[in-house]
């Protein structure tokens, strides 16, 4: 199943902003885990690898990951922002998904990933 878009924000060529509904009928949520499942890690840096490719800097691949953190898991049928920024410089991009909790938003998880031509 495809991923479910509500918006996209592109205010800067370096910046984007999408938001996602985590559709619990996600091939990712299937068997991850039995008693509650979560969208895998491995997911949310695909995720970001497609949109950063496709959408932010599609001349450049994946090198290595810098780092990772997850701090709360991503649960079916939530709202979350991913946000991507792009540093052409130093070749990084740096994202973030955010949960959404009413008005406020709060991290999930958060990375550095280095990409090259």
């Amino acid at each position: 199943m495809k991923i479910h878009e509500i918006e996209r924000h592109q205010a800067q060529p370096q910046h984007l902003e999408i938001v996602l509904y985590l559709d619990p009928t996600l091939f990712w949520f299937q068997g991850h885990f039995a008693v509650q499942p979560l969208l895998p890690g491995v997911a949310q840096v695909d995720w970001v690898m497609h949109y950063a490719t496709t959408l932010l800097v599609p001349t450049y691949r994946f090198h290595s990951i810098q780092n990772v953190k997850f701090q709360a898991p991503l649960l079916p049928g939530a709202t979350v922002t991913l946000v991507l920024d792009w540093n052409a410089e130093r070749e990084m991009l740096t994202f973030s998904y955010q949960r959404h909790d009413g008005e406020q938003r709060h991290t999930a998880s958060s990375g550095k990933i280095r990409l090259c031509r």
